[in-house]
């Protein structure tokens, strides 16, 4: 065979294997696309392009369906369509399918569906919302009646006295929701409080593979609340006035919310007390944009690392669309305190919650054999007395001293360390103890021990001192007393070991959390427990605050949001209500600073009259936008407008929030802030600066002077630092007074960055 035939035949041979391995790859493309599991995507399509929801729902079916070839493959996939606040929709995809669905010029983003987290008699008196003062926010505003609190949480318990409409008038007007019939749940459950009841769960059924029975998971499928949390925030913002309510006989007293005579929509979204799904978070807070709630209450969010509000995250764009119908959306910070930048739902268009502690507290009395008597904290005991019996130390016995019974009768004593977490009561019950007391650190939590034996808890402090005694005496003894509550001023406040804390992971130069209530120990309406139960958590926390926004959404309907939170930031109390400062629980314990509570603990007597407000609105949010890097496309098909961010970028620095954070302070800078003045006609207002520590700030103008044409005025704030090293973030204060009828206040928080360690 001559050479150029050989080569012939050998690039044929060459050319039919490639077509054959094309062909495998192919099939092998194919079999993967169609073997590829589908998984809960929501896609983002920005504001709203149609007044009509049916045809903003139309549009989406066009979008989805020219992706999967078919309208009705498209009704088949899409699972919600969102289009009363905001456009988008979920839908089941393979991640190929959202990829290139990501690619449509009409889609902002898309995003694979996201599990979200859960995050009172005394309450309301420790804040002075007293309903007998014949002037305040409750008397002004018949205690909330014409304001309507969405609460997105774990569902309504209907049959709860804090949720009786005794007394109430007619549901206003503009309400447009429903309540929605379902297992245990019937929709006439519903009354002039609880004015909607309604429950999404098409994401969490998709994830269980549409199965949902009392065997896999302890829920129904109604609005009915079957964990307690839903209704225990309810009636922390809402509830009605109920006499006598305690649990097991503690805390006993008249309970009611922040907002007594307000009304009630619960969204049910959380299932099990852990499955929140963003899908079905989504759909709520859309339909509750459309229903005409007044306020959003969320007592949920994720965990660090956080998503960025535009280009990954559900949860801020569609608070971001409801504060742009002028919509408040307060949020829980989280529960991961006490570490640093652990707080969330961080955009600077939410209410974000800390929790602190108030002047309520429970004690267990511990009597050793000396009669000194110790006060043990952060668990309950409602059993009989233990009395006077033999003590013994932990470490003290060994495993023939339990097989023998030595523990029987007795009360143990044990140190818990990060190193040893057992549940210690019920090992000590397991082997006969009569009780236990347990040194802890603390956590602010108050708590039922689950053991069947006494159980008092104590801090390592008082724990050595238990010890002391111990190793000191021949035969030392014990007794526990149940647990008792004492009111007034046993100890100051504090923000709670377990509320989380700034600085704002994402943003530091928004300052987060915003504001702070009390969130431990709360005693609020469940489905058991004789109907009343203690919580905790910057979950209880968020509906006080919710139930404040609507007083002042009642009695202020102009305010937007911004202006609301800036009330909320601007008038918040830095010492408890007996003028006690208010400490930071931690490791160690210090006083309180911005990014543990925010402006401050909330002041719901001077949050109506705060007399400046720094707002925001459209321009300002954008601001935002651009100087958080957003690219322009992102930003446009979130506002429904064409966008072009300035060149230079703007600073973060000059949103116009009821805050100053600086994050990076080298070398002197100059910042912008505008207040608005809803006080009277002719306030004039004067500076006063609480510099932070090593920190020169000047402002100018140094007085601020409103007549009838002039509401609105700018101002700037130059910033210099002493310090000639890297430093902590350093705290203070600006307050713009007008002879003490206003003190407008506004944290400063800076760190300096005289070295820069970048490469």
């Amino acid at each position: 065979m001559k050479l150029s035939s050989l080569i012939v035949s050998n690039n044929r041979k060459h050319i039919v294997v490639l077509i054959i391995g094309l062909v495998c790859i192919l099939k092998i493309a194919l079999i993967s696309a169609a073997n590829e599991e589908s998984q809960i995507y929501t896609v983002h399509l920005g504001e709203r392009q149609h007044d009509d929801p049916n045809l903003v729902t139309d549009s989406h079916h066009d979008i989805l369906g020219s992706l999967l070839g078919s309208k009705e493959a498209s009704r088949e996939s899409m699972i919600y369509s969102y289009r009363h606040g905001f456009s988008g929709f979920s839908a089941k995809l393979t991640s190929s399918q959202a990829r290139e669905l990501s690619e449509n010029p009409h889609v902002v983003h898309v995003t694979r569906s996201k599990n979200m987290k859960l995050k009172t008699t005394r309450v309301s008196d420790y804040l002075g919302l007293t309903p007998t003062a014949p002037t305040g926010l409750l008397h002004e505003t018949d205690m909330g009646s014409e304001a309507i609190i969405g609460v997105l949480d774990s569902g309504i318990t209907p049959g709860s006295k804090s949720f009786d409409d005794n007394g109430l008038g007619p549901i206003p007007a503009r309400w447009k929701g429903r309540c929605a019939s379902g297992e245990g749940f019937n929709a006439s459950s519903c009354n002039r409080k609880l004015i909607g009841a309604t429950y999404y769960a098409k994401a969490l059924l998709i994830k269980h593979n549409g199965t949902f029975n009392g065997t896999a998971i302890d829920e129904v499928l109604s609005p009915l609340d079957k964990v307690g949390h839903g209704t225990h925030c309810a009636s922390t913002a809402v509830g009605s006035f109920v006499q006598d309510a305690n649990f097991l006989g503690l805390a006993q007293g008249t309970a009611r919310g922040a907002a007594p005579r307000a009304r009630l929509a619960s969204y049910k979204v959380c299932w099990n007390n852990e499955e929140c799904f963003t899908p079905d978070i989504l759909k709520a807070m859309d339909h509750a944009i459309g229903d005409g709630v007044d306020v959003l209450s969320l007592s949920l969010g994720s965990e660090v690392p956080l998503d960025f509000e535009v280009d990954r995250t559900d949860f801020a764009i569609a608070a971001f669309h409801a504060v742009r119908k002028g919509i408040p959306v307060v949020c829980a910070g989280g529960n991961d305190g006490p570490q640093i930048q652990s707080v969330s739902n961080v955009a600077p268009w939410i209410i974000t919650v800390a929790a602190t502690t108030m002047d309520r507290e429970f004690f267990t009395p511990i009597t050793l054999g000396n009669n000194i008597t110790i006060l043990g904290q952060e668990g309950l005991y409602m059993g009989k007395e233990v009395g006077f019996t033999d003590l013994l130390y932990f470490d003290d016995l060994n495993k023939g001293d339990l097989q023998a019974g030595r523990a029987k009768g007795k009360i143990v004593f044990f140190f818990q360390t990060p190193k040893f977490q057992e549940d210690f009561a019920e090992f000590a019950q397991s082997n006969g103890a009569a009780g236990v007391i347990i040194a802890i650190q603390p956590s602010d939590a108050i708590e039922q021990s689950i053991a069947d034996i006494a159980c008092a808890f104590v801090d390592y402090e008082l724990g050595m001192d238990i010890l002391l005694y111990i190793q000191t005496t021949t035969s030392p003894k014990a007794k526990i007393s149940p647990t008792k509550t004492f009111v007034g001023r046993p100890s100051s406040t504090k923000v709670a070991k377990f509320s989380s804390r700034g600085p704002n992971s994402i943003s530091p130069a928004i300052l987060k959390p915003d504001i702070a209530a009390p969130g431990s120990g709360i005693l609020a309406a469940v489905p058991s427990q004789g109907g009343y139960d203690f919580m905790s958590g910057t979950s209880m926390a968020t509906p006080t605050v919710s139930g404040i926004v609507g007083l002042l959404r009642q009695k202020r309907p102009d305010w937007s949001p911004a202006a609301i939170r800036s009330a909320l930031v601007t008038t918040a109390s830095q010492t408890d209500p007996f003028g006690e400062p208010i400490a930071a629980e931690g490791s160690p314990r210090k006083l309180a600073d911005p990014f543990d509570y925010g402006g401050g603990l909330v002041n719901p007597g001077k949050v109506a009259d705060p007399g400046l407000v720094y707002d925001m609105g459209y321009g300002e949010y954008v601001h935002y936008l651009c100087s958080a890097g957003y690219d322009d496309r992102s930003i446009s098909k979130l506002l429904g407008k064409a966008n072009k961010c300035p060149s230079p970028t703007p600073s973060m620095l000059d949103v116009n929030l009821p805050s100053i954070t600086i994050p990076y302070l080298s070398e002197e800078i100059t910042i912008t802030r505008t207040v608005t003045n809803v006080g009277p006609v002719g306030s004039v207002y004067k500076a006063v600066i609480q510099p932070p520590q090593g920190i020169n700030v000047q402002v100018s103008p140094e007085t601020l002077e409103f007549s009838s044409n002039t509401n609105k005025t700018t101002f700037t704030v130059k910033i210099s630092t002493t310090h000639r090293a890297n430093t902590d973030y350093l705290f203070g204060s600006l307050t713009w007074t007008d002879n003490g009828a206003h003190n407008v206040r506004i944290p400063l928080s800076v760190r300096t960055r005289v070295l820069n360690f970048k490469i």
